[in-house]
């Protein structure tokens, strides 16, 4: 964005918030002109509809007349007329999303820049815990839907905040927010680094979020159980699994990794937590004694499911299960993404590049936390 910047002759933050204006009065001029089509058969259809059925727990949810109804059978939502959204992700939507975020990147990059922060790696540590929390947030309304009817905390419309993707925006909002008070508190003075606030700020919030998930778990008429052993079990695979890529790069391709360093071992084992807490959640649940297995939400998890099944003879699958192979595809992406980060991205960009690390690590650890958790106290 600098180079086309320096071409137009104007500052590259004042070319990105009108870029974002420019799209946002696209979408939102053409929702008032054709809001059938532009609102209701793309808006709604594939970013906000989906949102809205799985706040209010229906199978479906389908625009009519610019409004909107919700159906909890199966059957109806097959018999609607489009467009008709369900709960998760479409590949339209994630594509969609993975723009917003390349945007998003673009424009705290600049915001690094003008706050003179984000050149080492350290930032890059700070901000785990915050992905963590994301992961972990999404479980409290994952909760709140498992509680018995009238003792919701959460309800629509503000369950929304919880639910993926608002919940990144969610998420992003208390990370910015906690960044700009860390530096704030560098520069008077109160504090050496401002990244030591900011860890600590998102420790903290991450523990307020494990606290009322264990709390939901043990309370004698909470809507959770407790199942350690399925923690035990995706924490203890997801670290031999990275330790097994990692080992192999180390001894046979050691330039994999000579950009990234132990940071690449980190996005590695983020992706790792989220290939085997899909292997457990969805098919050894049963075998652990931690109830029904969960059902894949994300189109590729179901493509490699239904892929695996239709493929592999019923005798393997009841032995191995027809997730794993999301497990490998997991380990090599993470793999292929840590070989791109050469020492040489660094030097030109270090603060786009580390921001791009943590997105990438978020993209796994965030919704394999979430899984995790799920999991791990039965909802």
């Amino acid at each position: 964005m600098a180079t086309v910047a320096e071409r137009l002759g104007v500052e590259p933050a004042r070319l990105w918030l009108g870029s974002v204006l420019a799209l946002l009065a696209a979408l939102i001029g053409g929702s008032f002109v054709f809001p059938r089509v532009v609102y209701d058969g793309f808006i709604w259809h594939y970013f906000w509809g989906p949102v809205q059925a799985d706040a209010n727990a229906a199978v479906c949810a389908v625009r009519e007349g610019g409004a909107t109804r919700y159906l909890y059978d199966a059957a109806a939502c097959s018999a609607a007329a489009e467009p008709v959204a369900y709960p998760g992700y479409t590949l339209v939507s994630e594509v969609g999303y993975v723009v917003i975020l390349l945007i998003a990147l673009a424009g705290v990059v600049l915001l690094l820049q003008r706050l003179g922060i984000g050149t080492d790696r350290a930032l890059f540590v700070s901000l785990l815990p915050f992905v963590f929390f994301g992961g972990a947030l999404r479980v409290v309304e994952d909760v709140t839907d498992a509680a018995a009817a009238g003792d919701t905390l959460i309800t629509y419309p503000l369950n929304t905040l919880l639910i993926s993707p608002v919940i990144y925006f969610t998420v992003f909002a208390v990370t910015l927010l906690a960044v700009l008070g860390s530096v704030a508190l560098e520069r008077r003075r109160i504090v050496d680094q401002y990244t030591r606030p900011l860890v600590t700020s998102g420790s903290v919030v991450l523990a307020a979020t494990l606290a009322f998930l264990l709390w939901s778990a043990v309370a004698p008429d909470g809507p959770g159980t407790f199942h350690p052993q399925v923690l035990v079990v995706i924490l203890v695979g997801a670290t031999a699994a990275t330790g097994l890529v990692w080992w192999v790069l180390e001894r046979f391709a050691p330039s994999v990794n000579a950009g990234t360093g132990r940071i690449g071992a980190v996005v590695i084992w983020g992706h790792a937590i989220d290939g085997v807490a899909n292997v457990v959640g969805l098919d050894w649940m049963v075998a652990l004694g931690a109830g029904a297995n969960l059902v894949p939400k994300h189109p590729v998890n179901r493509l490699i499911v239904d892929v695996t099944a239709s493929t592999l003879p019923a005798s393997v699958l009841a032995l191995t299960g027809d997730t794993w192979p999301f497990l490998v595809v997991k380990l090599v992406a993470a793999t292929l993404v840590v070989w791109l980060f050469d020492e040489q991205i660094f030097e030109e960009s270090p603060q786009y590049t580390i921001l791009l690390l943590v997105a990438i690590l978020a993209v796994g650890l965030g919704p394999g936390t979430r899984d995790m958790l799920r999991a791990t106290f039965g909802v």
